[in-house]
C-alpha cells in the first residue's frame, strides 16, 4: 500500500497497460494519448481549476475533450445565497483537436466561439486563467483574468491507477494545491478581486481511460495554518487503488502522506459529516454550507453527483508528528456516481 514511483518512464506499456501503479509527488511518468491501446473513443483528457473564498463564493472552470464531447464551462457558486451560475459550452466530438497538454507544466490549452472564449497558459511563472461567456436571458457576462503562482519545488499529488477489470482502463492524474490566485472575476456589474493573502487554486489535471461505471469520493481545500500554506486531497473508489491511494496534505510546500481515507456521510447530506483517516493523522468534522448536486440521465450518460461545499475543523499530524489545529477551513468534498 502507498507505493511511491521513482523511476521517469513511461506511462503504459506496450500493450496499453499501466506500467506502474503507485503515487508520487510530481508527474514522473510519461503520458501520451498514442500509447493507449483501447479505443480512442474511450480517452478522456481535463484540466480543472477551482477557487474557494472564505467571502462566501467559490468559482470553478473546466476544458476536456471526452472524444465523443467536451467542454470549456465555467461556474460561479454564491454560497451565501445556496445559488449557482453555469456557463456550459459543450463541444461536440472534439476527438483530440483540443490538443490537451500531456504534461502539466507545459502546454496551453484555447476554445473560442460565438458565445465564449477560454483559454489556460502559461507564462512567466504563473498559470493565466482567462475567459469571457456573453449574456443570456438567465445570466449576466461573465469575464475573467486570474493568474495562479507556480512553486516549481511545491509537492503535488500524483497517482497512477489500473482497473482490475479492464487492464487497458488507467487514470493518471495530479492534483495541485494552494497555488495563489490574482486577478479579477466580473460578473455582471460586481467584481471579485482575488489576491494572494486570501485565495487559492486547486488544479485537477486528469488523462486516462476509464470503465463504463465508477463511483469516487474527494475532497479537497486550501488556505494558511499558522501562517503558511495548507492545503489537501483526498479521494477513494476510482479503479484499484491497491498499491496506492491519493490521499495527503500539504504544508508549507511539502506533501505529507495519508493511508485510507473515509467519509461518513449522514442520510441528509447537510447534516455535519466526518471525514477521518485510517491511521488518525486526518481528523476533520465538516460542516456543510452548500450542495451543488446534480442528476443526468441522458441515454448511456448518466451522473448523480453531490458536491458539498462547507467548512472543517480537526486536526492533520505532519510526518515528525507535530499537529496542525484546523479551524473553519472553507473546502468541498463530493460523492459522484458515474456512468459514461
Amino acid at each position: 500500500m502507498n507505493h511511491k514511483l521513482e523511476k521517469p518512464q513511461r506511462l503504459l506499456d506496450l500493450e496499453g497497460k499501466i506500467l506502474e501503479a503507485g503515487w508520487a509527488n510530481k508527474l514522473i511518468a510519461e503520458y501520451s494519448p498514442f500509447d493507449v491501446k483501447a479505443s480512442k473513443i474511450r480517452i478522456k483528457e481535463w484540466d480543472y481549476y477551482i477557487i474557494v473564498d472564505d467571502r462566501g463564493f467559490a468559482f470553478s472552470t473546466v476544458i476536456s475533450d471526452n472524444r465523443y464531447l467536451g467542454l470549456a464551462n465555467a461556474t460561479l457558486f454564491d454560497l451565501n445565497e445556496g445559488k449557482k451560475y453555469d456557463y456550459v459550452i459543450p463541444i461536440i466530438m472534439p476527438n483530440g483537436r483540443l490538443h490537451m497538454p500531456t504534461d502539466s507544466s507545459k502546454g496551453d490549452i484555447f476554445y473560442r466561439n460565438s458565445a465564449a472564449s477560454l483559454a489556460y497558459y502559461h507564462e512567466d511563472g504563473f498559470r493565466r486563467l482567462t475567459g469571457h461567456y456573453k449574456a443570456t436571458k438567465t445570466r449576466p457576462t461573465l469575464d475573467f483574468d486570474i493568474k495562479l503562482r507556480k512553486f516549481e519545488n511545491d509537492d503535488t499529488m500524483v497517482i497512477a491507477t489500473p482497473w482490475e477489470t479492464d487492464k487497458k482502463a488507467f487514470y493518471y492524474n495530479q492534483k495541485i494545491n494552494c497555488m495563489p490566485a490574482k486577478g479579477y472575476i466580473k460578473f455582471g456589474d460586481v467584481t471579485i478581486d482575488l489576491t494572494p493573502e486570501r485565495n487559492f487554486a486547486t488544479l485537477d489535471w486528469g488523462r486516462g481511460v476509464w470503465t463504463y461505471e465508477n463511483t469516487w469520493y474527494w475532497s479537497s481545500g486550501n488556505g494558511y495554518v499558522n501562517g503558511k500554506r495548507f492545503g489537501f486531497n483526498l479521494g477513494y473508489g476510482f479503479g484499484d487503488t491497491t498499491a496506492a491511494s491519493e490521499n495527503m496534505f500539504f504544508y508549507d510546500g511539502k506533501c505529507h502522506k495519508l493511508d485510507r481515507i473515509r467519509f461518513d456521510i449522514p442520510d441528509d447530506i447537510m447534516q455535519p459529516w466526518k471525514i477521518i483517516s485510517s491511521d488518525g493523522r486526518f481528523d476533520m468534522d465538516f460542516r456543510p454550507v452548500y450542495d451543488n448536486s446534480s442528476n443526468i440521465n441522458a441515454l448511456v450518460i448518466k451522473r448523480n453527483a453531490h458536491q458539498v461545499f462547507g467548512k472543517i475543523s480537526g486536526k492533520a499530524v505532519l510526518d515528525d508528528g507535530t499537529v496542525l489545529e484546523i479551524k473553519n477551513l472553507l473546502m468541498f468534498a463530493e460523492r459522484v456516481i458515474n456512468k459514461n
